[in-house]
């Protein structure tokens, strides 16, 4: 087991990494805490895999801790019902998106918590489930009723909560990108809603305006695979 001491050792150092202008960052995308993500990786890289020493950092509830015990984790060492608990508990977006990514998606209870969290009536956690779906369907969509998730979307995108809608929105770009046969329903879905349609996208960066996703993603594949652009 971790000891005292290697876990005050760790939140020490991120302490000593605080900077405001980081945290001033970091707030504007929800989370709370002040460390610059590439120095926290080095945190992470310097301690390498200690999955005790993780479970002890998640347990401190301080964000950039839980950011530091995900890296350090073995995500396969987690059960169904430690993945589900450090969910409901992860409402920080920073946490709750890398525990998806470097835990969940690695551990082998990862459909049976989809299913799960998919139906769940709170929107982050069904949001967690809507991502996990979207890497279904991106990957191994057989199984997937693919035509549904566009109704549930065309029904629910619109007044969906914040977390939930990107989730979702996410899912809709995911089935055009992936799927010549559904990419104009989905598109039609994309422009009847607007969802997201004026938010405010960084030079070199792509919309999240599943119109505008679903067409740049599709013109990158065509391009890299030498063939002319898909036309609409």
């Amino acid at each position: 087991m971790a000891t005292n001491a290697a876990v005050t050792e760790v939140l020490t150092e991120l302490a000593a990494l605080e900077d405001p202008k980081a945290r001033a960052v970091n707030e504007r995308h929800g989370d709370d805490h002040g460390v610059n993500l590439g120095k926290l990786r080095a945190v992470a890289k310097r301690l390498k895999t200690q999955h005790d020493l993780a479970v002890e950092l998640w347990a401190t509830g301080d964000s950039a801790a839980r950011l530091v015990a995900i890296l350090i984790s073995r995500p396969k060492l987690y059960t169904a019902a430690e993945l589900d608990s450090m969910l409901r508990d992860a409402r920080i977006p920073k946490v709750h998106d890398w525990l998806i990514g470097y835990l969940v998606k690695k551990n082998p209870h990862v459909e049976e918590l989809r299913v799960r969290w998919f139906a769940d009536p709170d929107p982050v956690v069904a949001g967690a489930g809507w991502a996990l779906t979207s890497d279904r369907v991106a990957k191994a969509p057989d199984g997937l009723d693919l035509p549904g998730l566009l109704d549930r979307v065309e029904a629910e995108l619109k007044n969906a909560p914040e977390r939930l809608q990107w989730a979702m929105n996410e899912c809709l770009a995911t089935i055009g990108i992936h799927h010549p046969e559904l990419r104009a329903r989905a598109i039609g879905i994309g422009e009847e809603l607007g969802v997201l349609k004026d938010y405010p996208t960084s030079p070199g960066c792509t919309s999240p305006y599943a119109p505008v996703w679903i067409e740049e993603m599709v013109r990158r594949q065509d391009n890299s695979t030498g063939a002319e652009p898909s036309k609409r």
